[in-house]
């Protein structure tokens, strides 16, 4: 109960207490656009750090030697909690956006640093609009800026972190598009802060593993035409590898 409201509390202080600042970012960003969005992303990795300090998550980061420091990437994660995109953002050594579904475009305050820190909208069902935000994505990894992807497109409510769901293939496009590397990202246990017991937030311990990057240009014809059952496999040895140690 302390850990959801501490929480509460701290996202709700802080949407409301940079009501101005938002305003400051939004006339930064018409002729400094780069700083604008840098300086959203500091703001946000602040405020992401505490949510995870008050709702008593210990995180143990393995491989993150493993990516590419001179050059944007695509992230690819499997997808429990929203604690995921908590967790890694943080990580992040460099400007990222994330891939969301359109209907959290439209929470209040909440969409604006949304889009400050690059994150795309789009509507699951919409053909038309996956492809545009596939090309949004694209041009964003081309300026330097990394994409993070939940390619199973949904959470996964299953019991247990394994198996995952299916990959979408059309989410990968955006690294063969860019010729980026993609790197495989494998989440254990966050479901246990909160989803597990919703509405409770409870301590627990995560996992966190980068895998190493696949460039997409050295992978064969065949992999390439399944690059994300491939990145998949490669997601599901490392959680089931980082399972034995919760």
């Amino acid at each position: 109960m302390i850990r959801l409201i501490l929480a509460l509390l701290t996202a709700i202080v802080y949407l409301i207490g940079t009501l101005p600042v938002l305003l400051i970012l939004w006339l930064l960003g018409k002729s400094r656009p780069a700083a604008r969005d840098q300086a959203a992303r500091v703001m946000i990795r602040w405020v992401f750090r505490v949510l995870i300090k008050v709702s008593g998550i210990r995180v143990t980061v393995i491989g993150e030697e493993r990516v590419p420091g001179d050059t944007a990437v695509l992230y690819t994660g499997n997808h429990r909690s929203i604690f995921d995109i908590l967790i890694t953002y943080v990580r992040s050594p460099r400007i990222c956006g994330y891939v969301a579904k359109k209907e959290l475009g439209s929470i209040p305050l909440f969409s604006l640093w949304a889009r400050y820190i690059n994150c795309l909208f789009f509507d699951r069902k919409d053909l038309k609009e996956g492809m545009k935000m596939i090309l949004e994505g694209t041009e964003m990894l081309k300026e330097g800026k990394s994409v993070f992807i939940f390619p199973e497109g949904t959470r996964n409510k299953s019991e247990s972190d394994l198996p995952l769901l299916p990959f979408h293939e059309g989410s990968f496009r955006m690294a063969l598009k860019s010729k980026c590397p993609i790197v495989p990202v494998a989440i254990c246990n966050t479901v246990n802060v909160w989803e597990a017991h919703f509405p409770w937030i409870r301590s627990a311990h995560v996992i966190l593993e980068y895998g190493d990057p696949i460039y997409t240009e050295e992978l064969e014809p065949s992999l390439k035409k399944r690059v994300g059952a491939y990145v998949r496999e490669k997601t599901e040895e490392m959680i089931e590898k980082n399972q034995k140690l919760l």
